[in-house]
């Protein structure tokens, strides 16, 4: 790292690049920016995607991706990274290797394998490399509904099965870390949860159990709330925070922005960013926003 790399807070997203500007690399970046810290990245894919759905993806090549986050670590240098679409067993199993030979710390991966509503995005021997050579990597992991039953084999329909999933994961995937070893946790998300638990997040960390719960924001569009959440706990950790306090402050952040989803194109659209500007700016109050 360079001699700057003490002051300014560097935190580097893994994913993909979505042509309609809601998730993947475009919000990471976002994200980290309105946390100050300089985000960098290394794209998996590319999307040709809008608010009504994905159109296309095409997989970067796994040596291509390597390429770039060795350009990053070696000459600028990371003090957080967050994994998001992989894509495809090779990208991953090239991921996981480079994370490992450039000593990545402050790992967060969204293991992206289930949408929220269930169905598969990477096939099964993708799943298998990710949950094999991966995740045990992670500092923290932040699995929806669907991959914590896939990353615990429990059928989750209620909170206590989000907790006994959370601790399931967590034994799982962490068995062969030393006790002395930095903590690593599991936040099972609840965001595709129905009811009074929808939004509801479970943290566990080998010994502390905790439920996390932000005020509910009713609206439709929340493209980007997983890659939101998982890139605010990167820029978190990127600016020294703990890690329980990185899992607070980016449950925080997503609810504000939640409150100011912004309402374009014809399907979901994406979370607003940049509602810390709404205060500083009157001209931003004069758009489209929905606020709280």
């Amino acid at each position: 790292m360079k001699e700057n790399k003490n002051i300014i807070p560097v935190a580097l997203t893994i994913a993909g690049s979505d042509s309609g500007g809601g998730a993947g690399i475009q919000t990471d970046i976002r994200t980290f920016a309105f946390h100050c810290v300089h985000g960098t990245s290394a794209i998996t894919c590319i999307t040709a995607q809008n608010t009504l759905g994905v159109l296309r993806v095409d997989a970067m090549d796994s040596e291509a991706v390597i390429a770039q986050m060795r350009a990053v670590v070696e000459d600028i240098g990371v003090h957080a990274a967050k994994t998001g679409m992989l894509l495809n067993q090779e990208i991953i199993s090239a991921v996981a290797q480079e994370v490992k030979t450039l000593q990545i710390e402050n790992l967060v991966v969204d293991p992206v394998m289930v949408s929220r509503t269930g169905a598969q995005l990477i096939n099964d021997d993708a799943v298998k490399t990710l949950t094999q050579k991966l995740i045990p990597q992670a500092t923290i992991i932040t699995p929806n509904r669907y991959e914590a039953q896939i990353l615990s084999g429990v059928e989750i329909t209620s909170l206590l099965d989000m907790q006994t999933a959370a601790e399931i994961i967590h034994k799982n995937i962490y068995k062969n870390i030393s006790q002395t070893s930095n903590k690593k946790a599991v936040l099972v998300k609840g965001g595709g949860m129905s009811g009074d638990i929808k939004g509801v997040d479970v943290w566990f960390d080998g010994e502390k159990l905790e439920i996390l719960k932000n005020k509910s924001v009713e609206t439709k569009n929340t493209h980007g709330t997983g890659c939101t959440l998982s890139a605010a706990i990167t820029a978190n950790l990127a600016l020294g925070k703990d890690l329980l306090t990185a899992v607070k402050n980016a449950k925080e952040y997503v609810t504000n922005a939640l409150n100011y989803s912004l309402d374009i194109g014809g399907g979901q659209g994406p979370v607003g960013h940049f509602f810390p500007l709404l205060e500083k700016d009157s001209m931003l109050n004069q758009l489209s926003f929905r606020h709280p």
